[in-house]
């Protein structure tokens, strides 16, 4: 069995418990399993957790952390000179890397949500850091730009969010899961088209 120091046998917790979420989504992610996956007592893991849903929530702040790191990288990668084109691109993108991460990691994407109602704290809210701080920063951007009014501006936030979340979970868990990949890719496209112009107009 192997030992941790006290301090840091939470973070390998987490991280178990992040890697069999990975695997199994929300369901899948139980105390006992996780401290057998680090290598100490069930009893070891309580000391760092009051209960599952803690843990829950740990693994939740990761998911979104690292939804947050896939937006802030596909937004870097958006270049040119106009600051009106780019902040119209970056929206894109943004909505684009929630869907991808939510296609690519869907265990880990369910317990950032499934987390909410376990443990509330854990999970941001629109107008805060993470994901939904980055999807702010970009309507501001097309504030500051002039393509988007200041009018338009509130409220804009839940409605990319309500948009690009319906659209992965139609294709993770909905009637969708079975479309195609270019397909797919069309009707993305299309929503992110109709967010923007609906936005901008």
């Amino acid at each position: 069995m192997s030992t941790y120091h006290h301090g840091n046998l939470r973070p390998a917790l987490v991280s178990a418990a992040a890697e069999l979420a990975r695997a199994t989504g929300p369901d899948g992610v139980v105390l006992r399993e996780v401290a057998r996956r680090t290598g100490v007592s069930h009893n070891a893991a309580y000391r760092h957790f009051a209960d599952r849903s803690e843990l829950l929530g740990e693994v939740a702040t990761v998911a979104m952390d690292q939804l947050a790191e896939a937006m802030e990288q596909r937004v870097a990668a958006v270049k040119g000179r106009s600051p009106t084109l780019l902040a119209r691109r970056r929206l894109r993108e943004v909505g684009r890397a929630y869907v991808y991460f939510a296609l690519a990691e869907p265990g880990l994407f369910e317990v950032a949500f499934a987390a909410q109602e376990a443990h509330p704290d854990h999970v941001p809210v629109p107008e805060s850091s993470g994901p939904y701080g980055i999807l702010g920063r970009v309507l501001d951007e097309l504030v500051a730009a002039g393509a988007l009014t200041r009018a338009r501006r509130k409220g804009a936030d839940v409605v990319c969010w309500a948009a690009v979340h319906g659209f992965a979970m139609l294709h993770l868990r909905g009637p969708l899961q079975e479309v195609p990949l270019e397909l797919r890719e069309a009707h993305l496209d299309a929503l992110l088209d109709t967010v923007e112009r609906g936005l901008t107009a």
